[in-house]
């Protein structure tokens, strides 16, 4: 025998359930897309090092200076375009080298995230 729920059972559950139990408000959809997107930059092992050494710096930082990550310099490329896509670095050509620096408020779009739970 198979039992079904009716709806006026299900809606005396939800009010049982109380405030205590209502989801809070989230992120909306934009919100949710920019941290997505800034999570997806961050989550590869070799972009969190780039970014972390190059927003870890005063200023500005040449990329010779942090291409030893442990991959080939096209590799680093790939990467550093992949963080400038998601907003978090910025470049500048001088001469043959790439200057980079840490796009100010870069970050911002994971404070709505980070903030849940504190």
């Amino acid at each position: 025998m198979t039992t079904t729920q009716t709806p006026t059972a299900a809606a005396n559950t939800t009010d049982a359930c109380g405030e205590a139990c209502a989801p809070g408000a989230g992120l909306d959809v934009a919100d949710a897309e920019r941290a997505a997107a800034v999570f997806k930059a961050l989550a590869d092992p070799v972009r969190l090092r780039l970014f972390t050494r190059i927003a870890g710096c005063d200023g500005q930082t040449c990329v010779c200076d942090i291409q030893d990550v442990g991959v080939s310099q096209p590799t680093v490329s790939h990467h550093l375009r992949k963080l400038r896509e998601a907003g978090l670095i910025d470049c500048e050509r001088r001469g043959t080298w790439v200057y980079y620096w840490a796009v100010p408020g870069g970050l911002e779009a994971l404070d709505g995230v980070l903030s849940i739970g504190r």
